[in-house]
């Protein structure tokens, strides 16, 4: 953790509804939130309080309608979508479904995740570094495996390898370890933190899954759209 470096993420008076007309629903109010470069910060809360459209919004994956987002650098508010675009090629996503293609092997679902910059693949390096990452998360005998003859925790991993075989500044990860026992989720967990000490990678996950909590830089609480504690360790 970088803590006077300038912040990956800079979320101030966002808020943000959903529907139309007497149906619209606001469900985030003037939340502002600083990600400090290289944390590995968790978003907790229950169901419907807001962590996941917070998150997709500050993966540009949802417009901004109220307040600010910074993202590396660039405002989201008013952003067009090439520059989303371009940021988007900076991150990396993990979800709780690992949404790999059943008909790729481990090794061709990672190269996915340097295939979507489109740049050339020179003299083999995609595969080379497709290989480097999962042999990182404990696949180097399983790169050729296809998801189906993968266990849930190694499929989660090979979809966390797609997530970082681009080297992404920030990973946003929503719900990774929910489907996974206690020792893979670790494991996922882990493997995130690392890049952070290593790399400087930030990492802002939303999570139900007390077992990783003391693994967090820093834990944020929402209920009802809002933040209601911040806890840093």
């Amino acid at each position: 953790m970088i803590p006077n470096a300038e912040a990956p993420i800079e979320i101030t008076g966002l808020n943000h509804w959903f529907g139309t007309g007497e149906a619209r629903k606001q469900a985030l109010f003037d939340v502002s939130l600083r990600i400090e470069p290289g944390s590995f910060t968790v978003l907790m809360g229950p169901s419907g309080s807001g962590k996941t459209t917070l998150l997709t919004l500050a993966g540009c994956l949802r417009d901004v309608q109220d307040g600010s987002v910074q993202l590396l650098g660039t405002e989201l508010n008013g952003s067009s979508e090439a520059e989303n675009i371009m940021l988007r090629r900076r991150l990396g996503f993990i979800f709780q479904a690992h949404n790999l293609h059943s008909s790729l092997s481990a090794l061709q679902n990672v190269r996915l995740g340097l295939e979507v910059h489109g740049q050339p693949d020179r003299k083999g390096q995609f595969n080379e570094a497709a290989r480097h990452v999962l042999g990182l998360v404990g696949l180097a005998d399983r790169v050729d495996y296809l998801p189906a003859n993968l266990s849930g925790g190694q499929k989660q991993r090979v979809a966390v390898a797609r997530a970082l075989v681009g080297n992404p500044d920030i990973v946003m990860a929503d719900e990774p370890t929910a489907a996974l026992d206690k020792d893979s989720g670790r494991r996922v967990v882990e493997i995130l933190k690392r890049l952070g000490d290593v790399r400087g990678t930030t990492t802002l996950m939303v999570t139900h899954d007390n077992r990783i909590l003391d693994m967090a830089d820093r834990i944020v609480t929402m209920e009802d759209g809002a933040l209601v504690s911040d806890e840093r360790r």
